[in-house]
């Protein structure tokens, strides 16, 4: 029993010192928004600022279109996380409980898709929207997105588990396809969907690449795209204020995650990898 008090001790111990160690740097971010830009620069340990101020926070809302930049995050991921459920779910029960000619081979190159980069994508994708002019829209930052084979590869996965017998029943009760997939498929996936929804949403909130490619004016700037512009601009002078302006960039997710941490745990948890 002493041995396990021991390791017990040991590990919470060394997850504690982890924990810290990860959560510096955005510890250092959130106290340094409240610093005076002339404490910033202070040479020493001077962590926790001596009196606190607002200004970086005014500075960022009257020199940044920081409501813009938080309304076109949110707009890019919700409609994105809409389109890639949307085709890639149906996609996914297709190669996984359905017959069609070449499904094998088409199956490999999804995975063949997971294994390349997307930036070797980037400049066929970016002619291709140049071409139908839509650059500096909300489609070029949503549509090539859309289709994602990561998706389509865990939602596969996790249909294989599910019982032949609940398709062949809805079949027998005359459910076509749709229905088959509102109704039955989408409610025995939710662990999935939730898993993929924080895996989307967070990575398309922090994408920086694409933003910077296809987009031109500034007001079309996604979170990250536009912290760095407003960084570039101020010449990393006004550190108080480039800091401010991150906090508000990753605050979102932050409420996000704890308003339902809980079912994000679960999912993450409960996501079946068989096939």
């Amino acid at each position: 029993m002493s041995k396990f008090n021991a390791w017990s001790i040991l590990s919470t111990a060394f997850l504690f010192v982890l924990g810290s160690i990860v959560l510096f740097p955005f510890f250092l971010m959130v106290v340094t928004s409240f610093k005076d830009s002339h404490e910033i620069i202070v040479t020493g340990l001077n962590i926790f600022p001596r009196a606190p101020v607002l200004r970086n926070y005014f500075t960022v809302f009257s020199k940044t279109y920081i409501a813009r930049y938080l309304l076109n995050g949110v707009i890019v991921v919700v409609f994105t996380l809409a389109g890639q459920l949307l085709v890639n779910i149906p996609a996914a029960y297709a190669f996984a409980k359905r017959k069609f000619p070449f499904k094998k081979t088409l199956f490999l190159c999804i995975l063949a898709a997971l294994v390349f980069p997307r930036y070797i994508a980037s400049i066929p994708n970016f002619l291709l929207l140049s071409k139908f002019r839509l650059i500096d829209t909300y489609a070029a930052l949503i549509l090539p997105s859309v289709a994602s084979p990561f998706c389509i590869f865990l939602m596969r996965q996790y249909i294989l588990t599910i019982p032949e017998v609940f398709f062949e029943a809805a079949r027998i009760e005359g459910c076509g396809i749709p229905r088959v997939i509102l109704t039955i498929l989408v409610p025995m996936i939710k662990p999935a969907v939730g898993s993929f929804t924080i895996f989307s949403i967070v990575s398309h909130w922090n994408d920086f690449f694409w933003p910077l490619i296809v987009i031109n004016s500034q007001k079309m700037f996604t979170p990250p795209a536009g912290i760095v512009f407003f960084a570039d601009a101020e010449g990393a002078s006004d550190w108080g204020a480039v800091m401010a302006a991150a906090l508000l960039t990753v605050a979102p997710l932050i409420v996000l995650f704890l308003a339902n941490r809980k079912q994000f745990i679960a999912s993450l948890t409960s996501t079946g990898l068989k096939g």
